[in-house]
């Protein structure tokens, strides 16, 4: 009965053509949905992935990166005497209140203040030595190419952070920030622009491992004797920043409603445009059933057409979505996924084919022999 559910769909694919559009765009919807998700909340983030650090050390407690607290210059000590670390750089956080042309206002922005050494760690997937050079001049400052027509200052251009004079001397790509605009600068440059603490304090220093070393295990070991500071591998600060965003700001309620809506609709629809196509059908079902085949092969069938409109479906909404997301990062839009967001999708997709599947079997109850003789 397996080839003859393929060879219906085949030979009758305008009947069932719906059914898989209306998969489609379930699956488009849905990975869509995971990957702004991802991309938004990941940038909380970006600090830390697109750095090669393998510890960052801050404020006990802190959940993100923005709501970090000054820590003192020991935690910097107390972590080079660990014998596995290799090297300590401190990472300044200031917030900031950016004052361009009249026409923008007030913007906030989070002044990032790093290395200028080429091999510096914090953004060195995203910044080249060349552009961590420019920073060493005073109030020198990079931002996200994308947050430029936020700012209101081109390239070269000037603006007041925290009442001082800075300069745009260059533009990246992959540094924006969620919940404001970041801006990157030196360390000294940082300091400067800091009006809470004098520039003495720093929010984080982060650290490199000497090879071979297990980066859980000198956590631990940093924490054991930590007063007054933290430190946590770069992949679980990372999840705790998105996880934070997630599920304690609230935002991530709102996800997870939207793709329980996406996939109810998603399973009205297909299930509705299934029994359609069923209900189309229905004679050529009598005729199986008068030969004496039983309603529980019929309801495989239907079963096994539901599986292949599932299939046929996702291939589409694949290909779609993976398109939308190319164009989305030609303009900049914050998109992201991963393996096991893929596979969730997929998951969710079929299941949403299967019950609409199920649903469809409904329609078999019609099947009756008298009706071929109407």
């Amino acid at each position: 009965m397996i080839p003859l559910a393929r060879k219906t769909l085949v030979h009758e694919w305008r009947r069932f053509l719906p059914a898989m559009l209306a998969v489609a765009f379930s699956g488009l919807l849905l990975l869509m949905q995971a990957a702004l998700v991802f991309g938004i909340f990941g940038s909380a983030a970006t600090y830390i992935s697109a750095s090669d650090a393998d510890l960052w050390i801050g404020y006990p407690g802190t959940q993100s990166i923005e709501l970090g607290r000054p820590i003192t210059p020991a935690a910097r000590t107390a972590v080079l005497t660990d014998p596995d670390v290799a090297r300590v750089e401190p990472f300044a956080w200031v917030d900031g209140d950016w004052r361009g042309p009249a026409d923008k206002g007030g913007v906030s922005v989070f002044v990032s203040g790093i290395s200028t050494q080429p091999d510096g760690m914090i953004f060195s997937d995203v910044l080249t030595a060349s552009q961590r050079a420019l920073l060493k001049e005073p109030f020198a400052v990079i931002v996200d190419r994308a947050d430029l027509p936020k700012l209101g200052v081109p390239i070269g251009g000037q603006a007041l952070i925290n009442g001082d004079l800075v300069r745009i001397v260059g533009t990246a790509s992959g540094i924006r920030a969620l919940g404001g605009v970041n801006v990157v600068a030196s360390l000294d440059t940082a300091r400067a622009l800091d009006n809470d603490t004098g520039g003495t304090e720093v929010a984080y220093y982060v650290a490199r491992l000497k090879p071979g070393a297990n980066a859980t295990r000198v956590a631990a070991r940093i924490n054991a004797s930590a007063h007054g500071y933290a430190a946590w591998t770069a992949s679980s600060f990372a999840r705790r920043a998105v996880f934070y965003w997630m599920f304690q700001t609230g935002a991530g309620l709102g996800v997870v409603f939207l793709a329980l809506v996406v996939f109810i609709v998603g399973a009205i629809i297909t299930s509705q445009t299934l029994m359609g196509a069923i209900a189309g059908s229905v004679r050529e079902y009598a005729t199986l059933h008068a030969l004496g085949v039983g309603l529980g092969s019929l309801r495989r069938v239907v079963l096994e057409q539901a599986a292949w409109i599932g299939v046929c479906g996702l291939v589409a909404g694949v290909l779609l979505s993976l398109g939308l997301i190319g164009l989305a990062r030609m303009q900049d839009v914050p998109v992201e996924l991963n393996l096991p967001a893929w596979i969730a999708c997929a998951a969710l997709v079929m299941g949403i084919a299967l019950v609409s599947g199920i649903a469809a079997v409904r329609a078999l109850r019609s099947a009756d022999p008298a009706l071929l003789l109407r």
